[in-house]
């Protein structure tokens, strides 16, 4: 797909004028990166799972939604552009973005992996978090968190929105690596019998969306997570915030989490300098009303990659 043209309002030149447009820069410009985003235009896997479709436009909703965003930190970031899933080709389009997020966290030439860029994937379906999954490798130590409704831990013929974390289960047990899941937000009147089953077979953790109303509990149910991991990926499913906040998405949350829980999780996340990838999914612009999901989720991947720029730079 064509580059996003990234564009905003502009106040004038100069720093103190700043916006997140200003600061995205083409891949090989030279310019070292703080974070690299990646789009996946993709909503086969929600079709497949029977959800609404319209998520395969979300990458440039929340592009649009970042543009105008004013930035008061030192910050350079590279757009990597969209993986676009071309019909039914869901599996064909997973295999790429693992490679560009893989190649995307090679950074500069000469940099060490572990100074790799922080690498933002902007879905698309939930089924970006298997192509996620790919790009980082099968890498010992590593946590998944999801802020989700959903466990998306089913069992299907094919890949869907709801089986990418069991196909990551199914992947790090053969390679004879640990599966270390966690989800705060499940609603149970999201998840059958059988989803939660499965989630206990797993050695899944999860917070329910009753619990997680508060920033308390849900900031100690991360620190426990984060305590146990060496590093973290950590998956936003928008529908983990209520509708109100959130009703661009396939399956709007009757309760859902609220926003400060959310940041303050994210914030958490970040302080623990254990954070290596980010994907923000499930953003449907057919469904928004007044963009408030793009603005929300462009928020959150604002705080995420600023406040992570500046805790590396403190280092």
């Amino acid at each position: 797909m064509a580059p996003f043209a990234w564009s905003g309002r502009s106040d004038g030149d100069g720093l103190a004028h700043r916006r997140f447009w200003g600061v995205v820069a083409e891949p090989g410009s030279g310019r070292p990166a703080d974070a690299a985003l990646v789009g996946f235009a993709s909503d086969e896997g929600v079709r497949r799972n029977r959800g609404r479709v319209g998520a395969a436009e979300g990458p440039g909703a929340i592009r649009a939604a970042l543009a105008s965003l004013a930035v008061h930190e030192d910050l350079t970031v590279v757009d990597h552009g969209d993986v676009v899933v071309d019909g039914e080709d869901l599996e064909g389009g997973h295999a790429r973005l693992g490679e560009v997020v893989a190649a995307a966290r090679e950074g500069a030439p000469a940099a060490a992996r572990d100074d790799a860029p922080l690498t933002v994937v902007l879905g698309g379906g939930h089924e970006t978090a298997y192509g996620s999954h790919l790009g980082l490798g099968l890498r010992p130590g590593l946590g998944v968190l999801n802020l989700d409704a959903h466990f998306d831990l089913r069992e299907a013929d094919r890949p869907t929105s709801g089986t990418p974390f069991r196909q990551i289960a199914r992947e790090r047990q053969a390679a004879g690596l640990g599966f270390d899941y966690a989800v705060l937000g499940i609603a149970r009147t999201g998840n059958t019998s059988a989803l939660f089953d499965t989630a206990e077979a797993l050695g899944a953790r999860w917070l329910l969306d009753d619990d997680s109303q508060q920033v308390e509990p849900a900031v100690a149910f991360v620190g426990d997570v984060l305590a146990g991991v060496d590093e973290v990926y950590l998956t936003i499913d928008l529908d983990v915030l209520p509708a109100a906040v959130a009703p661009g998405v396939s399956a709007p949350a009757a309760l859902g989490v609220p926003p400060f829980v959310i940041q303050s999780v994210c914030d958490a996340v970040v302080a623990s300098g254990k954070l290596v990838h980010l994907d923000v999914t499930e953003l449907n612009p057919r469904l928004d009303v007044d963009q408030r999901t793009a603005r929300v989720a462009a928020r959150l991947i604002h705080r995420v990659i600023t406040r992570e720029a500046a805790r590396r730079r403190s280092a």
